[in-house]
């Protein structure tokens, strides 16, 4: 089968495939987000991180049975590992809404008064989080 076109229709796109008898046919599809696993998100935040990310602290995500991701931002360069390790502050979150934090879907500040996350420890470092992600 070859795609010979793409359109949308009624709000829903729809491609047209040719089953190589001549026929050609609409195929209805659904676009579906690419969701980011727990190392995707490790990966995402190691990113973000750099060097240097002007925390200054130790701050470690609790994604539960998924594990922890932590941000050495005492050490020089920073660095992010999985190691569960004490911090100075911890935010408490699935790794559903972690990727929603990294991805710009959710803003910390709403995260946070809805009960989305929970930060325990120097809130003081999760504010500065904000420039990471």
């Amino acid at each position: 089968m070859t795609l010979t076109s793409t359109y949308w229709r009624a709000g829903q796109p729809v491609l047209k495939l040719d089953d190589g008898d001549a026929n050609i046919r609409p195929a209805h599809f659904i676009l579906k987000e690419q969701t980011m696993d727990f190392q995707q998100c490790t990966e995402t935040i190691r990113g973000k991180v750099g060097e240097q990310s002007g925390l200054d602290a130790v701050l470690k995500f609790d994604c539960g049975t998924d594990g922890v991701i932590v941000i050495d931002g005492k050490s020089t360069p920073n660095s992010v590992s999985n190691e569960n390790r004490d911090a100075d502050c911890t935010i408490s979150i699935t790794t559903e809404n972690l990727e929603a934090l990294l991805t710009g879907q959710l803003d910390s500040i709403t995260g946070f008064m809805t009960g989305k996350f929970t930060v325990a420890g120097d809130m003081s470092v999760a504010m500065k989080l904000q420039r990471v992600v």
